[in-house]
Order: C-alpha cells, then sequence, then structure tokens
C-alpha cells in the first residue's frame, strides 16, 4: 500500500461494479440491507461531508452508537476518506467518557439519539452532529445532509503511515485506554483475516458483538467487504434467536464467543447441523473457549467451531475455520503477526514449551495509546507482548494457557488459572468456572475456585474436590470452592477474575 492508495476505497469501488445489488449488511434489528452500490454511495457523500470541512489526515472523528448499518457507513467511511475513526462504546466506557473526549480532540462527533448523551451536541469536544437514520428520501440526522452532497469519489488524503483507527478498550474495571492503529497495519491485518476465515462472495457472516470493539470491526466490517460478503448484522446476542437467525438468513459464519456458546450449551436448543445447511461453522473469541465446553457444543449440535485470538493493540493474532481448526488452539498465528514464544528474557523457545506471545513484522511499528492529557503514548516499537502465555505446537498451532498477569504463584510455583478452569468444567454440573490466587501466609498465594452450577446440579465443595484429585497435582488443587448463581462478565463476554478477586477480599479477612 502506497502514499494516497487506500484499499478500502478500492474495495468498495470493485464490490459496487461487481455486486451493485447484493446486500452488503442486514440488519436484523433495523428491518433492512443496504446493497453494495447503496454503501459506496452513501461512503462517497460522506467522504464529500470531509472533504467539504477540510479534514486532513490524522484528524479524528468519534463515533458514539450501537450496531447498526449507520454506524458501519461512518466507521468505513472515514477510512476511505483518509482520515481516522475513533469508536467507544457508550456502556463500558460512560464513566470516563468525557476525559477520553477530551483527550480525543476530535474534528466531528457523531452521535446515536438513545444514548444519553445528548449533551455532546454543545459541541463542547468537536463539532457534533447527530447521527440520525438512513432511508432512502426520508433520511435523518446526518444522512438527511449527506442526501444533498454528490456522490462522486474522493480522492484519500491519507498514506499507509497514517493512523486510521482509535479503540478504547472497555472502562468496568480499570481505566480505558485508546489504542492507535495505522493504515498499513489494518489493512494488512483485515486481509489476513479474511483468508484465515476462508471468506468468498458466497458467504454470509452473523455478528452480535459490539462494532465499537476491534474484534468485531475486522471480522464484521473489514473481512466481508474485502471479499464481497454479506454482513448479518444485530445490535446483541439473544439465546433463543440465535439459531433461527442463523436458519433464516442462511448465515454461513456465526460469530460467537465464550459465553454464548457457555449459554447454548446450559438451555439447549432442538436443532442439528442438518437443519442449518447453509452453516460452514461457528467462532469463538474475545476470551479462552474451554475444551469442554468446545467438544460438547459440537456433540450436541453437531456444528464445528473454530477459535481465534487478538489484542486490541496488535489486532488479530491468529484465526482459523472449518477446514483449519485444532482442538485447543487459536489456530495458526498470521504471518504477518511474526509470533514467537518466548521466556522472561524474551529468548525463543522451543515448541511445546510454554512462554510469553511476542508479536511484530514491522520493525518500524510503533505501538501507541492515546493519553488522557491529549498527547500520545508510544509502548513498544517493532515488536510486542499481548500478556498471554502459550505454546506452539509442532505443526505451528498456537496454544494460550493463561495471562502473564492471572499467574497464580504458590511456593513459587507458577500455576496458570486456565488450567484448573478446565479441570472443573470437567466436573459434571459445573456450567462455568474461574481460579483466582488469594493471599496466603505461607505460599504467597493458594488456588481459590468459583463455580457456576448447572440447573438442577447440587455440588458440594468436597464432592468438586474429589473428582478434580488426582487430574491437578495436589499445589495446584483449589484450597476453597465457592458457589455462585452465575459467574460476573465483561462487557465482551469474558469470565471477570478481577471482580471475583475483589470479592474474596472483602467477604474474607486476610492478617
Amino acid at each position: 500500500m502506497n502514499a494516497r492508495q487506500n484499499p478500502i476505497q478500492s474495495y468498495m469501488a470493485k464490490n459496487a461494479t461487481a455486486f451493485p445489488d447484493k446486500p452488503f449488511i442486514e440488519s436484523i434489528d433495523q428491518e433492512k440491507s443496504v446493497t453494495y452500490g447503496q454503501f459506496d454511495r452513501l461512503t462517497n457523500q460522506f467522504a464529500q461531508l470531509l472533504k467539504s470541512r477540510n479534514v486532513r489526515p490524522n484528524e479524528r472523528i468519534v463515533l458514539l452508537s450501537g450496531n447498526s448499518i449507520e454506524h458501519l457507513v461512518v466507521f468505513l467511511g472515514v477510512m476511505k476518506y483518509g482520515a481516522t475513526i475513533c469508536t467507544i462504546n457508550v456502556d463500558t466506557n460512560r464513566l470516563y467518557l468525557t476525559e477520553i473526549l477530551a483527550a480525543v480532540r476530535a474534528r466531528l462527533v457523531l452521535f446515536e439519539q438513545d444514548l444519553g448523551i445528548e449533551g455532546i451536541a454543545e459541541g463542547r469536544y468537536g463539532e457534533a452532529m447527530l447521527l440520525g437514520e438512513w432511508h432512502p428520501g426520508s433520511s435523518t440526522g446526518l444522512f438527511a445532509t449527506l442526501e444533498n452532497l454528490p456522490a462522486t469519489p474522493v480522492d484519500p488524503v491519507n498514506s499507509d503511515q497514517d493512523d486510521v483507527l482509535i479503540v478504547y478498550t472497555s472502562g468496568t474495571t480499570a481505566r480505558p485506554k485508546g489504542s492507535i492503529s495505522i493504515y498499513r497495519q489494518l489493512m494488512i491485518n483485515g486481509e489476513s483475516v479474511a483468508d484465515a476465515l476462508g471468506l468468498g462472495p458466497d458467504d454470509r457472516l452473523l455478528e452480535f458483538r459490539s462494532l465499537n470493539w476491534l474484534s468485531a470491526q475486522g471480522a464484521a466490517g473489514l473481512a466481508p467487504l474485502f471479499r464481497g460478503a454479506t454482513l448479518i448484522l444485530t445490535r446483541k446476542f439473544s439465546e433463543s434467536r440465535y439459531f433461527e437467525w442463523l436458519k433464516k438468513y442462511r448465515a454461513t459464519i456465526g460469530i460467537g464467543n465464550p459465553t454464548c456458546i457457555a449459554m447454548l450449551l446450559n438451555r439447549p436448543i432442538n436443532i442439528k447441523a442438518s437443519e442449518l445447511p447453509h452453516l460452514r461453522f461457528m467462532t469463538s473469541s474475545s476470551a479462552p473457549l474451554p475444551l469442554e465446553h468446545w467438544k460438547a457444543f459440537e456433540e450436541m449440535y453437531g456444528v464445528p467451531v473454530a477459535q481465534g485470538y487478538g489484542a486490541t493493540e496488535a489486532l488479530w493474532i491468529a484465526l482459523s475455520n472449518e477446514e483449519t481448526r485444532r482442538l485447543g488452539s487459536v489456530g495458526r498465528p498470521f504471518p504477518s503477526q511474526n509470533l514467537t514464544i518466548v521466556d522472561e528474557e524474551g529468548r525463543p523457545l522451543p515448541a511445546g514449551t510454554i512462554g510469553q506471545v511476542e508479536v511484530g513484522g514491522d520493525p518500524e511499528l510503533r505501538y501507541r495509546y492515546q493519553g488522557y492529557d491529549g498527547e500520545v503514548e508510544m509502548t513498544a516499537v517493532g515488536r510486542m507482548r499481548p500478556g498471554d502465555l502459550g505454546y506452539l505446537d509442532a505443526d505451528g498451532y498456537l496454544f494460550l494457557t493463561g495471562r502473564s498477569r492471572d499467574l497464580i504463584i504458590r511456593g513459587g510455583v507458577n500455576i496458570s488459572p486456565v488450567e484448573v478452569q478446565n479441570i472443573l468444567l470437567q466436573v459434571p454440573g459445573i456450567a462455568e468456572a474461574a481460579a483466582i490466587g488469594v493471599p496466603d501466609r505461607i505460599y504467597g498465594e493458594e488456588v481459590v475456585a468459583y463455580v457456576a452450577c448447572k440447573a438442577g446440579a447440587h455440588l458440594t465443595q468436597e464432592g468438586v474436590l474429589e473428582q478434580c484429585q488426582g487430574k491437578l497435582p495436589p499445589a495446584k488443587l483449589p484450597k476453597q470452592i465457592l458457589f455462585k448463581d452465575e459467574l460476573p462478565k465483561s462487557d465482551r463476554g469474558k469470565i471477570d477474575r478481577k471482580l471475583l478477586a475483589e470479592e474474596w477480599q472483602r467477604e474474607h479477612s486476610v492478617a
């Protein structure tokens, strides 16, 4: 990708010519769709709006909205023009929203009507505009303005080294960070995602995860566009309707995560793969998928599951499809990520040896965050460690074993919570499990586990521990089993171990 060449613009024009009347996005909640021809026209009009305001490369456009066709017009339209799009999940970052907006210093803030943030419209954090809705001939907000603009293409203003995307992490339990990506990095990654999924023009992806998160942006925003596929979009997961959507909308790939898979396991739907003839496979990412859940889901429904792995700073790192998947693995890392497993000193480790995940395919790439003082903070150059532990097998498949910061260190022995959790999930009747480290006077830390039982199951601490003995060495065996109706989750469906550790601290006196 050379200066002033923009793959987003190229793909939109190509698809508008090849598939002018083919749906690019079908919105379940909005009960409408937009074709590739219409989407190309809308994003051209949006680019004309940015040009009329003389928006320059690296200037930020903030988007505050949920999943919708309008969201993706702005998201991809900013990239097509060559400026920087900044997505913020309002629900999870509301506490820090004004701080974030002040730091970003946006040229334009586009916001959804029903998010309860109308005060933004006063223009304190940059020119503000209601996002509105697109209906040909009767649009509102931004889209009413676009109807009066020409739909001729605008030459992109960016180079491949300019900033394209700022994604803010969740602020539910910690101050959110705004990770910055450049055009070249994101475009290469989007191509890798499309290739790893094996996408083609006949594919139809069902996505419910927030388009404010990098994982959904890459798999549901960029990858379908790059291959002329169709995105089936909804605002949130529905346990009772998920399979109905897969069937009704003829989805070939169902995007998922460990939480949705666990919910579909715990409250089974009476359906089999034979009733979903179009479905190739389901994905799972955002958190490790317990192997027992993986096997049980495939046995229950007959639908293949393929895992993926990424980090907001590094984008997607590995992904697989129904042909390339391997049980327990997140797939082969993308060649562009040049992933290695290293020890604490950064020395590469042999296959099968657990160490820290390190990535970096571009020696000049700067990994950066948007600082709260308005300045950009650089955290690494060339290579970076997302904080995950894992190993590569002899065939190059990546297996994750936990987070380096989550390691429980008992008497000098490193214990991965994931290892303990996977054994607990083998106990009949356990639906969810989380292992944490708690203070101990003798060993420094001890292992404590929280579990949630399946409906109708009646388990005791003694019974659970008895079934774990022999599968875990004594040092890794939980010293306490605590039962909850449901384990707390983050906005992205991950079990929130930090909240569980805080709960333990509140309820147990520690000298």
